[in-house]
């Protein structure tokens, strides 16, 4: 069994999780649902400074993460909006976030910020957007060699027509890594 192979589904699985989070967030703050902005049961008021553009941040942002539609542009959206939040409400009240009550925001913001590096994983709607024959970007792995001459790859896992033949180098079947 190859741990790799939960990768994607686990990343997804990450990105839902936080999507659905700044979703309720932004939804208590836009609505006063989930107990409302900040516990108060109420929302914020409509277009205020920064709130309820916030709100409406988070609402979409989330949205869209948790669905994994556009998924890195809205990540990163949330990403600098909770960078936003940290410097400018939570930062100036004290230096480190369990002082100043900044612990979600910085979550939050390395959360997306994670998301928008890595991508939305397996189970994603941009997996549906992306053109046939448009593969996705394939992180290196541990026994890859880029000073190689056949782009690194050893194995079973070698590119196809990345290096020269097996016969025109003149190798047998057990020097080309054939079991006889």
């Amino acid at each position: 069994m190859r741990a790799d192979r939960f990768g994607g589904p686990a990343l997804s699985l990450f990105r839902m999780v936080i999507g659905l989070l700044f979703l309720t967030h932004g939804l208590a703050s836009l609505l006063g649902v989930f107990g409302g902005n900040r516990g108060s049961g109420d929302p914020v008021p409509l277009g205020e400074w920064p709130g309820w553009w916030a709100a409406l941040i988070q609402a979409l942002c989330g949205a869209l993460v948790l669905v994994g539609l556009f998924t890195r542009p809205a990540a990163l959206l949330a990403s600098g909006s909770m960078a936003y939040a940290y410097f400018v409400v939570h930062q100036p009240e004290a230096l480190l976030p369990l002082r100043n009550h900044g612990e979600l925001s910085v979550l939050f913001c390395w959360s997306f910020l994670l998301i928008a590096v890595l991508g939305p994983g397996n189970w994603a709607l941009d997996a549906l957007r992306r053109p046939s024959g448009v593969a996705e970007v394939t992180p290196i792995r541990a026994n890859d060699d880029p000073c190689r001459p056949d782009g690194g790859v050893s194995g079973a896992g070698a590119r196809a027509g990345a290096a020269e033949p097996a016969h025109q180098l003149g190798l047998a079947g057990d020097e080309r890594g054939e079991i006889a």
